[in-house]
């Protein structure tokens, strides 16, 4: 998925609001702020990271939580092809199906139930379509920041289905990562999950953590109190490191949600547009070589550089926004 916004204000964090529990080292809620993608018949989307107060939760960087929307009246998701470097890119859907082609030569439709990982190392583009099958999108855009090492190196793609368990009540898919026993395929490169949890009406349930690890609590349908605070949809619930275990009781009708997870990510970390760097010069040297290839695909109908040959079936591919004034300084 891309950040399609043209004003780079609204990218570098805009005017979520973040409600704090208590002391320091309590929880926050984070209200997502909603964000259209796509153009005329935009889809909305609710966004709760990057927030201005709070940018990462472990290596977890960006969280988009989109529908149940009807894809007749708001044409669905329909992103063109666009660049990413230092991160990876999580596909979950609750329900449709969105046709992914990236420049690693991966086509593949994904569905409910399946993960798609993107790892964009030094570069990579991809497109992001709803298919014709149903009328329905509904599911979360998530994104990783790579470390060290990771970050520059090979454009990868992996599909996986995680099998479902019932843990103490609770129907588990863990999508990336290892958490309660259960492991994902796709590689990842910090210790870090991302699980979908499916709790009964009213049920408390009690979940391991390592308190190494900052954990973010998305909520899908229904709602869950967690440490004192009632989590409604799209709402990002996030948990400092030092806790050992996640308690969460769910509401009247059930609830479902997305737990993430990892260490805290210490390397700085610039974003801007669909660009994950280090700094203002590695963003900047970025953006001129995508704009390179977005000239030729318009000149010639494809393209190849750095960020690897535009697949077919690519009528168009986004152009970057234009750079802030200023330098690009790291997120806290």
């Amino acid at each position: 998925m891309s950040v399609t916004e043209r004003n780079p204000d609204l990218v570098e964090g805009g005017p979520a609001d973040v409600l704090g529990l208590g002391a320091p080292g309590a929880p926050e809620l984070l209200l997502p702020r909603e964000v259209p993608l796509g153009g005329p018949r935009a889809m909305p989307v609710r966004r709760t990271l990057p927030q201005r107060r709070r940018s990462l939760i472990g290596a977890w960087c960006f969280l988009d939580h989109y529908g149940p929307t009807d894809t007749a009246g708001s044409g669905g998701m329909r992103v063109p092809g666009h660049p990413h470097i230092g991160l990876q890119t999580v596909t979950w859907l609750f329900a449709g199906e969105v046709e992914h082609r990236d420049t690693t030569g991966a086509s593949i439709v994904v569905r409910p139930g399946e993960v798609n990982l993107m790892t964009a190392g030094a570069g990579v583009a991809h497109s992001e379509y709803s298919t014709g099958a149903g009328t329905i999108v509904h599911g979360a855009q998530l994104w990783v920041a790579l470390p060290d090492g990771a970050r520059t190196g090979e454009r990868r793609f992996e599909h996986f289905v995680p099998e479902p368990r019932e843990i103490d009540g609770a129907r588990v898919r863990v999508f990336l990562g290892e958490w309660l026993g259960l492991r994902a395929d796709p590689a990842v490169f910090t210790a870090l999950f991302g699980a979908e949890v499916l709790l009964p009406p009213g049920a408390v349930w009690r979940a391991p953590l390592d308190p190494a690890f900052e954990t973010g609590v998305l909520v899908d349908r229904g709602s869950v109190t967690s440490e004192g605070a009632e989590v409604a949809p799209s709402q990002l619930l996030a948990l400092p490191a030092g806790r050992d275990a996640l308690v969460l009781e769910a509401g009247a009708e059930g609830a479902r949600v997305l737990v993430l997870g990892g260490e805290p990510f210490e390397a700085p970390v610039v974003m801007w547009w669909n660009f994950v760097g280090r700094d203002h010069d590695e963003i900047v040297a970025a953006r001129d070589d995508w704009q390179r290839q977005v000239a030729e695909h318009r000149a010639t109908g494809t393209a190849d550089g750095r960020f690897g040959p535009h697949p077919g079936g690519w009528d168009d591919v986004l152009p970057a926004p234009e750079l802030p004034t200023v330098r690009l300084k790291p997120r806290a």
